[in-house]
């Protein structure tokens, strides 16, 4: 178990941190030269004023209009985001490791401002897992791979959380803690995952198309 928690740690994760790079940078690279295939005249009407404004609008809470019409969704959404970002970037342990294997940490926050976030976390999981489940219109859309996808989305949190908290064999759970977590990483450019880097070119397309050729406003 020592042994495959070392490989976890260091050589694993390293492959692991390539392949996410280099697979967004080849899926972008795809995808940019698909449009230019495609759609030339849609990079005659590129206006950054707009693409600023669609992104930065779905990004503040309240700046859309589905906020308005869909509250409990929107925030169960936002919350899943933020402490998706937040918990993996700021918890202390993980500070450590990143100095420990890159040389680099950030500023780190409270434990239990961790905890909060990680059970706020699965709380929107569960909402969001959920809501797929209940409600028809996304059902019909909704394929096992979502499924899948958003309980590999948890597992990392949920292994993390017991393992910090010694509620489970340490070692065990954190040999799966890492595993998933690198699991994620690696999958991120091939799969839905990927749109946590696609947004921001998903919005400012539209904010091109929506303003600047239409102007209206895309939010």
């Amino acid at each position: 178990m020592y042994e495959l928690y070392e490989f976890l740690r260091g050589p694993c994760l390293w492959a692991s941190f390539l392949i996410f790079i280099a697979g967004t940078l080849l899926r972008l690279a795809f995808l940019y030269g698909l449009s230019r295939e495609r759609d030339r005249v849609f990079y005659n009407h590129v206006d950054m004023k707009w693409a600023l404004k669609s992104i930065g609008r779905w990004l503040v809470p309240l700046g859309s209009s589905v906020w308005r019409s869909r509250p409990w969704f929107c925030l169960a959404v936002y919350l899943f985001h933020v402490c998706l970002f937040a918990v993996p970037l700021f918890f202390s342990a993980h500070n450590t490791l990143w100095h420990e294997s890159f040389g680099v940490s950030l500023r780190s926050m409270p434990d239990s401002m961790t905890d909060v976030l990680t059970v706020l976390f699965a709380a929107a999981a569960v909402y969001l897992f959920c809501r797929r489940l209940a409600r028809p219109e996304v059902r019909i859309l909704t394929t096992p791979g979502d499924y899948a996808l958003l309980i590999l989305t948890l597992l990392p949190f949920l292994t993390g959380f017991l393992a910090f908290h010694q509620l489970a064999p340490y070692r065990g759970v954190m040999v799966l803690h890492i595993f998933f977590a690198e699991l994620m990483l690696i999958i991120i450019p091939f799969t839905k995952l990927g749109h946590f880097v696609l947004f921001f070119f998903t919005r400012a397309f539209i904010g091109f198309e929506m303003g600047t050729r239409r102007g209206a406003r895309p939010w």
